[in-house]
């Protein structure tokens, strides 16, 4: 649970938020309380996905499905609005983890709990395909335990049958490695590829790994079509039915209702170990689900009463052979929680059950056109009628920048000579438009950094076709790696074999690999990269690259300044943490060429593994240090120093390079994570006043403050428009734009982006910015040049 942002609603329908669940590309999941009390899952869909008919009518096709489903086994619908602006579907509250939560955590499932878990499972999917639908994204991360079995959820891309495994734009809709060989292929889909993904969460769970390797993407979709699933370490009663369910051909997989029936009907022995037909033994009937409320209730109190079907309470143990059913009818496997379980259900709901009631909503509003806040919208746009003809971020307020440079009288001139340039020409005296191409992540690990890259870069190209004296237009083709090596270099071959691209904005991966550079470098393609803190780039290659931030191992001049200046110690110890030695090494060296005068600095090493870090906590009282320097990048490790530290008494500065800022540092930590200063390569553009028009604009097309790197996005295609308006070798733009951009220099919402010709290097002094930990949560305090300490330790 975190806590509700300034940017999330009070109130959805009749549902009040209390905290936050999750959040992803899609939208946002609440738990909010209704008016009688009841607590809810309330997923809230991002306006920018609603604005799309076809995504808004997928959305009410899942609300519909789930509100028809009442099997026992998925989670129920409480109710919807499909038609507001930000639509959302309210679901019971399930005060448990996901199983992949679990398994990450604790690590495999018991055989009978594996197959406990398919039995119901396969019942809820049974219920599924009977109501003519087929669910699409069965994965660990979309079932959720609760105390008396798992629940199902989550039918965002629930569709019915025959439905093609594509979308119009062609990408997979489903989680690689747990989708079926149909679904990456464009064939009709089934039911059947929904028994494929139940088989593979069944390896997940009783292994701890999916059946076709780790890494998703684009090579996990491959090993699904092409490759034998992997079975080591699947209980021997269970491998017939998985391999069945994990055959390549559709027709040959049993139904869902097949696997339910041959789990309940074997036990723990498994399915027939022959692997037979599977039998149509006779229907058991399940073991009721609690009520959410109830089972909110008993797992907060360890007193409760076992529920019903032979559910034990928390902390105690299922009866033999659990309760008959109704008729006599023998109840199917008992479900026995993992372990850990009920004592983490116990906390959550205790957690959900002791939230304040929600503050009551504001009665007054805003008027409209009251731009007092900064970051409002005109008058015409903040009552609803609509954008301006004029873009927000034109024009804006001091401190934006116009995109591109170079005048319509030089560019027409150009295409009289009839040049070739790259794009095209939208017919006589229209402006021809170069396209950029946007090289992401937005499939895989770095999704979020992928999402913030596409969203700066979209308003980027529509603030500058918005412009009337504009001399050419902009386009932008996304293509998504989602992460994967091979996929990344068939990436860069598609945008290279573009002859209307005329530059690529990425990749966005946090390492700049050598081989990428090489391939777009072959094509005389430029890069201009954004978000990488490192590189496998050799100096003095890579002749059309243009990296707009400084690597990691620059950032310790930030550091040292906020010890000098800021902060200023006089014994400072520094930390070389071995489990990094490439970035301590840097820091570290950095440190000491430039440590000033009058400034005594002190040496520990943090030696790999778990100990050391109480000998360092220890050290830095005993020496009399006024600071601590982390030098590393190990986010999880800086966050054990941080509370080692805060278990000596340590209070003076404590710092780090960027790398070291992370969920890891954050959650590790914990309180004692509040007072950390990091040096990153990376602006808040929301406490940016050259920024605010951009903030603004974002907040009104996307429903959300920009991300991590949004607004650097949004200035390197202002980099790369300028760079293409004062190119005019014998008219190729594609061929001239590389050599341009390093001697162009462009004012951006962030920063000023110049480079050193020789070098090609981007000059830091304004691109080193820190950022200090304050209520667990990092704050932006500057460039590091321009921070002070305030009277008010605000640190500006």
């Amino acid at each position: 649970m975190r806590p509700l942002t300034s940017e999330d609603p009070r109130a959805v329908g009749p549902y009040r938020t209390l905290v936050r669940l999750g959040a992803g590309g899609m939208g946002v999941v609440y738990l909010a309380r209704s008016a009688g009390g009841a607590l809810a899952a309330v997923k809230v869909i991002r306006a920018e996905h609603a604005a799309d008919p076809g995504f808004r009518a997928r959305f009410r096709r899942e609300a519909e499905a789930a509100a028809r489903i009442t099997g026992p086994w998925v989670v129920p619908v409480l109710g919807a609005d499909t038609e507001a602006r930000e639509p959302w579907l309210a679901t019971a509250f399930v005060p448990g983890p996901s199983l992949a939560q679990v398994v990450t955590a604790g690590g495999p499932l018991p055989p009978a709990t594996v197959g406990a878990l398919g039995s119901r499972l396969a019942e809820a999917l049974a219920a599924v395909h009977e109501a003519g639908l087929i669910h699409r994204d069965v994965k660990p991360g979309n079932v959720l335990l609760a105390l008396d079995g798992p629940r199902l959820i989550d039918f965002g891309i629930a569709r019915h049958e025959g439905a093609t495994a594509l979308t119009a734009t062609g990408a997979v809709i489903g989680t690689p490695g747990y989708l079926a060989p149909e679904q990456a292929s464009a064939g009709p889909l089934g039911p059947p590829c929904d028994v494929f993904s139940l088989g593979c969460v069944l390896v997940y769970a009783a292994t701890g790994r999916g059946p076709f390797g780790e890494g998703g993407g684009a090579g996990a979709l491959f090993r699904t079509v092409h490759e034998e699933p992997d079975l080591t370490g699947v209980p021997p009663g269970l491998v017939p039915l998985i391999v069945a369910c994990l055959a390549k051909d559709p027709a040959a997989r049993p139904t869902a209702s097949r696997v339910r029936d041959a789990l309940e009907g074997a036990g723990e022995a498994g399915p027939d170990p022959a692997g037979r037909a599977l039998p149509d033994p006779p229907r058991s009937a399940p073991s009721a689900p609690r009520d959410p409320r109830e089972s909110l209730r008993a797992a907060s109190d360890p007193g409760g009463t076992p529920a019903p079907g032979g559910t034990p309470a928390p902390g105690g143990t299922p009866a033999p052979g659990g309760t008959p059913a109704p008729g006599g009818t023998p109840a199917p496997t008992p479900w026995q929680p993992p372990a850990g379980l009920s004592a983490l259900i116990a906390e959550r709901s205790a957690a959900a059950l002791a939230l304040p009631d929600p503050e009551p909503l504001p009665t007054t509003l805003t008027p409209a056109g009251d731009e007092s806040a900064g970051d409002q919208a005109s008058g015409d746009e903040a009552v609803g009628r609509g954008p301006t003809r004029r873009r927000v971020l034109t024009g804006a307020a001091a401190g934006a920048v116009l995109l591109v440079g170079g005048s319509a009288a030089g560019w027409n001139a150009l295409w009289g000579r009839g040049g070739r340039a790259g794009g095209s020409s939208g017919g006589s005296g229209e402006p021809h438009t170069y396209t950029i191409g946007l090289h992401a992540d937005l499939g895989g690990p770095g999704r979020a950094t992928g999402l913030a890259h596409q969203r700066g870069a979209q308003l980027a190209v529509a603030d500058h076709n918005s412009r009337k004296d504009k001399a050419f237009r902009l386009a932008l083709r996304t293509e998504d790696d989602a992460g994967d090596p091979a996929a990344a270099l068939r990436v860069a071959g598609r945008l290279a074999a573009d002859p209307t691209v005329v530059a690529v904005l990425g990749p966005t991966g946090a390492v700049l690999r050598a081989d990428l550079v090489q391939r777009y470098g072959e094509a005389r393609l430029a890069t201009v990269v954004v978000a990488a803190g490192s590189s496998t780039v050799e100096s003095g290659t890579g002749l059309h690259l243009c990296l707009t931030r400084p690597l990691d191992r620059m950032l310790t001049p930030g550091l040292i300044s906020y010890l000098t200046r800021t902060s200023p110690a006089t014994r400072v110890l520094l930390v070389e943490d071995a489990a990094d030695p490439g970035l301590a090494g840097e820091i570290g060296s950095t440190f000491r060429e430039a440590a000033p005068t009058g400034v005594t600095l002190l040496e520990h090493p943090l030696a790999r593994g778990d100990a050391g870090f109480g000998a360092v906590a220890r050290k830095a009282v005993s020496s009399g240090a006024d600071a601590v320097v982390h030098a590393g990048g190990d986010a999880s490790r800086a966050g054990r120093l941080a509370t080692a530290l805060a278990a000596e008494g340590f209070t003076g500065a404590r710092v780090a390079a960027g790398p070291a800022l992370g969920p890891a540092f954050l959650d590790g930590a914990g309180a004692a994570a509040d007072g950390w200063v990091f040096a990153e390569a990376y602006a808040d553009p929301a406490a940016l006043p050259a920024a605010r028009a951009f903030t603004a604009a974002h907040r009104k097309r996307f429903g959300a403050p920009p991300a991590t790197w949004a607004a650097e996005a949004y200035d390197a295609v202002g980099l790369i428009a300028r760079a293409a308006g004062t190119t005019s070798a014998s008219g190729e733009v594609r061929s001239g734009i590389g050599g341009r951009l390093v001697r162009t220099e462009h004012r951006g919402i962030v920063r000023t982006l110049a480079f050193d010709a020789s070098t090609r290097q981007v000059r830091i002094p304004d691109g080193i910015f820190l950022h200090r930990i304050e209520q667990g949560r990092p704050r932006f305090l500057g460039p590091y040049g321009e921070v002070r300490e305030a009277s008010d330790g605000s640190g500006r």
